[in-house]
């Protein structure tokens, strides 16, 4: 990550930097303890940048929930919002962007969303074997 910081930190600025420009408040479940790669913590940051400017731009949220954990499967991120919801489009625009970013690093991306009650993005990184 940009000037030696660790995914986590890199996380925990750019949530608490878009919760304090956006008024939606951000709830943090879990960051990721160690070190991941510099290609998946990029694509990560992508995915997690893309998420949140549709939950600004789109959902009418008012909180989101989020986590990324790091385990014997892989990286796993989530980011939940409180939003209206809406009809999940084909691969166009903001989702299609998140789901390039994820198969660069052999990842996988869904997103559910039910009008009215939010939208939940998904993204698994599965661990390579060496």
């Amino acid at each position: 990550m940009r000037g030696g910081r660790s995914l986590a930190e890199a996380l925990e600025s750019h949530l608490a930097e878009w919760s304090q420009r956006t008024g939606i408040a951000v709830e943090v479940w879990a960051l990721p303890r160690g070190d991941v790669p510099a290609t998946i913590a990029r694509s990560v940051m992508a995915v997690v940048e893309e998420a949140l400017l549709n939950v600004e731009r789109h959902s009418g949220a008012g909180t989101v929930s989020f986590a990324v954990t790091v385990g014997a499967g892989g990286l796993r991120l989530t980011v939940s919002d409180d939003g209206e919801g809406f009809s999940v489009p084909r691969e166009r625009g903001g989702i299609a962007r998140m789901r390039a970013r994820m198969a660069e690093v052999g990842g996988s991306l869904s997103v559910n969303s039910v009008q009215g009650e939010g939208t939940t993005v998904s993204a698994v990184v599965p661990r390579r074997k060496r």
